[in-house]
């Protein structure tokens, strides 16, 4: 009778499907965001060398390294944007690596017309080529460039959003210059003379050039690691989110809807076509804006399916937020799935036009109704994804899930008052 009812036990347990767990899900989450900031700071290691090769050593091919190194960079960091929105530690910190639009020049010279502006003071602050400056009434003194300074006093210096002096966008600006192509062919073109000692040096302040990228730099390095160091075990991050199984999982949504929505549909895509304006491009100095909404979106998917492929080709993978979706409501979770992958073929037709020559402020332009029905094309795919996460909210009978707007989507209107 034993060995029956042992054998009975057995059967029973292969023919009983192992269901996800919240908790198991969750777990999926963080090992993907641990390894998504981990791969961030690897590539940004790399990206620093390159850097500090580039100074040690100016030359146009050790820009161009410097550069290359900075795009693939950005390729684990955009897939860790979905973190943001439901991870307040994420939120708190996105601000100083990840910020834009910014003013330029607040960091360093720029093209004739730029200056000082109602909105911002120190539009043309231009630090690099300014010792000492007055901000809010304060004499201050930039002698040295420090990750210290750029952090504590420079960065949204008087409080203006547009004064971004730190992470990838300030670094870019540096590696790359001004775009001022408009919406014609062609990135930023800063000459590696920029960073030259002596007679070679253009633009003057050579060397404060080189201080400032370099405390950039380090700076960003510094702030991966320290998230990163909050999505191992016992970090803060991971911690928050595996200590409530409810509010973790809102997080996930909420971070996959913001992002697919507000944020990406409406203030990176939508806003710029309305406005005809390159300036609203994500990575505006270096045309690289068509890989960082195609990573954008892969990070959605990432999260949603629990899979992400790491920098060195090896796989974290686990029980997903699909998994869960899919014991309670089959044809939800599929639809959701046919439109993430939707999403990521509009996105990769932007990613091979550009890559085929027609770059990303090109498809802006006024008039180009072929690049307009491209972004137009992804803004409606992540549109209509956000509606597969409401609908996954629901099946789920979550409360407090919040997904971003933009007035881009909401009230077209309101963008032009």
């Amino acid at each position: 009778m034993k060995h029956s009812l042992t054998a009975a036990c057995a059967l029973l347990a292969l023919s009983t499907p192992v269901y996800a767990g919240k908790a198991e899900v969750l777990n999926t989450y963080a090992d993907i965001a641990q390894a998504g900031y981990e791969d961030s700071l690897i590539s940004a290691r790399r990206l620093s060398d390159a850097i500090y090769a580039l100074l040690a050593d100016p030359s146009a091919e050790a820009l161009t390294k410097a550069r290359q190194a900075w795009i693939a960079s950005r390729v684990p960091y955009q897939q860790t944007e979905v973190f943001r929105f439901g991870n307040a530690i994420v939120d708190d910190w996105e601000g100083k690596v990840n910020a834009w639009p910014l003013d330029e020049g607040l960091i360093d010279y720029v093209g004739d017309g730029a200056g000082p502006t109602d909105e911002n003071p120190y539009a043309a602050l231009n630090v690099i080529a300014q010792p000492k400056f007055v901000l809010s009434g304060q004499e201050v003194d930039a002698s040295t460039i420090t990750p210290e300074f750029l952090e504590t006093t420079l960065h949204e210096a008087d409080q203006v959003e547009a004064n971004v002096a730190t992470g990838y966008h300030a670094v870019e600006f540096l590696l790359w210059g001004q775009d001022l192509n408009g919406t014609d062919h062609g990135a930023g073109d800063r000459p590696w003379t920029d960073y030259a000692a002596g007679e070679l040096c253009t633009n003057g302040n050579c060397d404060r050039r080189a201080e400032y990228l370099r405390a950039a730099t380090d700076l960003l390095i510094s702030d991966l690691e320290w998230m990163a160091a909050q999505w191992a075990e016992s970090g803060e991050a991971r911690s928050t989110v595996l200590a409530d199984e409810d509010a973790g999982i809102v997080a996930i949504l909420t971070g996959m809807g913001s992002l697919s929505y507000g944020e990406q549909a409406g203030e990176r895509m939508k806003l710029g076509v309305m406005l005809n304006d390159p300036e609203e491009e994500h990575d505006c100095f270096s045309d690289n804006t068509h890989n960082s909404h195609f990573y954008d979106g892969l990070g959605i998917r990432n999260v949603y399916t629990g899979h992400y492929t790491r920098i060195d080709g090896s796989t974290v993978t686990g029980e997903s937020l699909s998994d869960l979706v899919a014991e309670v409501d089959p044809t939800v979770d599929a639809g959701l799935r046919t439109q993430l992958d939707a999403t990521m073929a509009r996105l990769s037709a932007i990613k091979s036009t550009a890559e085929a020559g027609t770059s990303y402020d090109q498809m802006l332009a006024r008039g180009n109704a072929a690049g307009e029905a491209l972004i137009m094309g992804a803004v409606d795919a992540l549109v209509d994804q956000t509606r597969g996460i409401e609908r996954v909210v629901t099946a789920l009978g979550l409360d407090g899930v919040g997904i971003e707007g933009s007035d881009s989507l909401d009230e077209p209107e309101a963008v032009f008052q």
